[in-house]
């Protein structure tokens, strides 16, 4: 049964050539969305392991967090940028959850996960997550909550307002842009907990700043945070 369910996939492998979305590459039998090769390649910053990071750096002296990490290196033609712009801006929606488990296995094999409660995603405005048809953060999420068991609340931490987009804009810009965006909506789900927010790019570290101070309002609250590329340029 399985020879023949093998043969029916190289059959259709042929006739729908599945490709790498990191590379382009076509894929082999008992590949997914990523090659073996550009699994490998993909440049680990290994941040989980050091408490004193250039991820944790960013945010001194802005909001008090417990532990900060990324995955790989978001720099111009890298694996992990093309697998995040056919996510976000090709629909590919399956590269989130598989990500999220690529480095969700990292984190929990690691000990950055020990003591994690809840996971929370960085939220889309309403208005944006109904164009672009979902919030990639949340699918990382749901990756690394698999993997980890660790469950994801995508309700209590809400975009209250939509702003501009934060490229091409200096480290106060981004602040000024996402300065009182978020909100808490319901304190009991995070009261005394400690989350793991999840997003796709650190950059400036602006955006998750304002969604980590705002968590922190609630009581007994401690964030730590991941995101599967950091940009250091």
């Amino acid at each position: 049964m399985n020879y023949l369910y093998d043969l029916w996939d190289d059959l259709l492998s042929l006739l729908f050539p599945r490709i790498c979305y990191a590379c382009g590459n076509h894929l082999i039998r008992g590949e997914k969305l990523i090659c073996t090769e550009c699994y490998v390649l993909i440049p680990r910053t290994n941040y989980h392991l050091e408490e004193d990071n250039p991820v944790a750096r960013i945010f001194w002296g802005r909001c008090r967090i417990e532990r900060a990490a990324a995955f790989s290196f978001y720099n111009r033609d890298s694996r992990i940028r093309r697998l995040i712009h056919n996510l976000k801006y090709k629909g590919v929606q399956d590269i989130g959850p598989e990500l999220g488990k690529m480095y969700g296995l990292v984190l929990m094999n690691s000990g950055f996960t020990r003591d994690i409660d809840l996971i929370i995603p960085v939220p889309l405005h309403p208005s944006k997550e109904r164009i672009r048809g979902f919030n990639q953060s949340y699918l990382i999420s749901l990756g690394i909550s698999q993997v980890t068991g660790i469950t994801v609340d995508s309700t209590s931490l809400c975009r209250v307002s939509s702003t501009s987009t934060q490229t091409k804009k200096s480290r106060y810009e981004r602040w000024k842009n996402v300065e009182g965006t978020f909100m808490v909506q319901d304190s009991g789900a995070v009261t005394c907990k400690h989350i793991l927010l999840v997003d796709d790019v650190i950059t400036t570290g602006s955006t998750m700043e304002s969604c980590v101070n705002e968590l922190l309002k609630s009581e007994g609250v401690r964030v730590s945070v991941a995101a599967l590329a950091v940009s250091l340029v």
